[in-house]
């Protein structure tokens, strides 16, 4: 009988997923990774965040050992905070300081979950590890999940294909409503628990008064990129994102403004009257850290350059092996610098890369 470690997180995806294990047949054993450090899970008075007096890491972990109890499997517990800390929060607070707009779940899944999970699994003696994405693997290769208001596959798309080997995702195959039904068939805790939505591991909070504890507020001004105008100041570049609307409390029309880019070195912030405008428009970007997962590099696929967005259709021009350029001559809106550009063909995750500059007609967008 195969062994598989199966990352528990407390939620109703990784529960069923070892449910799936079971019944499959494998010899199940959870392992719940704690990365970060509940007692910095602080609110804005420096108090830990509770809820009914337990930390919400805590609480998964209850959940989780619940689910492994109710399954009647064992369930060990991990302690990755200083990786985490080293390999994916400090590179999340790097690429702020730089204005960009990180995603720490992609690095999350990149260092921790297919590298620190996977050699302390095998400690454990697993033939495989198995976590709850929505994502497939079909003879080494990454593919979407077929839930598409779920697939992860973008999420996974720093990991390599020698990290792919003996994966297993048991409900990649399952629509979420599906996964439900079965968690609430088997009675478990987590059944109806909602799905995070936070930074991995950091969980759901104020991001202002959390961020406060690790870079200071460097407040400056807003100003009109079309007429030069200052019409406000914001609290640090940090906290805003192309694209973004909610959140400048300029009043007035501050309902119909839009952030359209930063000045790092002047601490400014440009926002335009519309999402209509032309400066939230680009043709091209250069992607960096390129990680393909695919032995097909192409010239012409699809790519994302943010999740649950539409696939667009795209042209690549190698720089070197980890350098492309991507061009979009139709024009995409909001493509974000920090942000991850990944490619597929068809269903296939290829992999894809980090968002280092965007332009327009070959002309770099000096306010990016």
């Amino acid at each position: 009988m195969k062994t598989v470690v199966v990352g528990m997180s407390g939620g109703v995806d990784s529960s069923v997923a070892a449910i799936k294990l079971l019944e499959e047949g494998y010899n199940v054993i959870g392992l719940f990774m704690r990365n970060w450090d509940s007692m910095v899970n602080n609110d804005i008075l420096g108090n830990p965040t509770l809820n009914n007096n337990i930390c919400p890491q805590e609480q998964d972990y209850n959940d989780a050992l619940a689910v492994c109890q109710k399954l009647n499997i064992p369930l060990h517990r991990i302690d990755f905070v200083k990786e985490y800390w080293d390999y994916v929060f400090t590179y999340f607070l790097d690429e702020l300081k730089k204005g960009r707009t990180p995603n720490p779940d992609i690095m999350c899944n990149k260092y921790i979950k297919f590298d620190a999970f996977v050699k302390e699994a095998k400690k454990l003696g697993a033939d495989y590890i198995a976590t709850g994405h929505y994502a497939r693997v079909k003879n080494g290769k990454l593919y979407r999940g077929l839930d598409n208001n779920k697939d992860q596959s973008y999420f996974l798309s720093q990991i390599s294909n020698k990290q792919l080997e003996n994966v297993l995702f048991p409900i990649g195959e399952m629509q979420k409503s599906q996964v439900r039904k079965i968690a609430e068939e088997h009675d478990l805790i987590t059944a109806h628990k909602k799905d995070s939505t936070g930074i991995c591991f950091i969980g759901e909070r104020n991001f202002k008064d959390f961020l406060k504890n690790y870079l200071p507020n460097t407040p400056g001004n807003i100003v009109n990129i079309e007429t030069n105008e200052i019409i406000g100041s914001h609290i640090g570049l940090m906290y805003y994102t192309i694209g973004q609307r909610k959140g400048l409390d300029l009043g007035g029309n501050s309902d119909k403004l839009f952030v359209v880019g930063k000045n790092i070195n002047e601490n400014i912030l440009y926002v335009a009257l519309n999402e209509k405008n032309d400066y939230l428009i680009s043709t091209e970007a250069i992607i960096e850290q390129i990680n393909w997962i695919s032995d097909y590099k192409p010239e012409e696929c699809t790519a994302k350059f943010r999740y649950r967005q539409i696939d667009n259709e795209v042209k690549l021009e190698y720089l070197n092996d980890e350098t492309v350029i991507v061009k979009y001559p139709q024009g995409i809106k909001s493509v974000t610098p920090g942000q991850a550009c990944v490619f597929y063909h068809e269903e296939e995750c290829l992999g894809g890369g980090i968002i280092k500059e965007v332009r327009k007609n070959g002309e770099k967008l000096w306010y990016l």
